[in-house]
């Protein structure tokens, strides 16, 4: 019973947090300061962004594994813990090298920047946010094969 409320704390947080942040947060503070001033916001969240996904995230999969192991509906649970893990490489692969690369771009302060650079930037924040979609209908699938699991004789 423990391990299935850590479990589950761990999704809620992983998916929730990016849900506030992706549908909430950001998008006010891109509404509410300046492009500069919510670039520097938004860089300063994202190193936590990241490691609450890689702590959830991790936490999550350990124990989907487990379950998948062990608990009745097997079947589900190793979808779960599918789903998980390619939840996680996604994050590990935008939050270890697609976010230091838009970093090391930083044109949020530049008010005219060279055009190479902002279609670099460009094509690679579309390639953050299509991660980070991925990412969530994935954790969706996970509650989904997790309920499924719990809900099989």
């Amino acid at each position: 019973m423990v391990a299935l409320f850590i479990y589950l704390l761990s999704l809620v947080c992983w998916l929730g947090g990016m849900i506030f942040f992706s549908i909430f947060t950001a998008p006010i503070i891109f509404r509410v300061l300046t492009r500069a001033e919510a670039g520097k916001v938004v860089s300063g969240i994202f190193p936590r962004y990241y490691l609450l996904g890689y702590i959830a995230g991790g936490i999550a999969l350990v124990l989907a594994l487990y379950f998948c192991l062990l608990a009745t509906g097997r079947l589900w649970w190793c979808l779960s813990a599918l789903a998980l893990a390619l939840a996680l490489g996604l994050t590990v692969y935008a939050g270890a090298v697609v976010r230091p690369q838009i970093d090391a771009i930083h044109i949020s302060d530049e008010p005219n920047p060279d055009p190479a650079r902002k279609a670099q930037f460009d094509r690679l924040h579309r390639l953050s946010v299509s991660l980070n979609g991925g990412v969530m209908v994935l954790n969706l699938l996970a509650v989904l094969t997790t309920a499924a699991a719990l809900t099989r004789p």
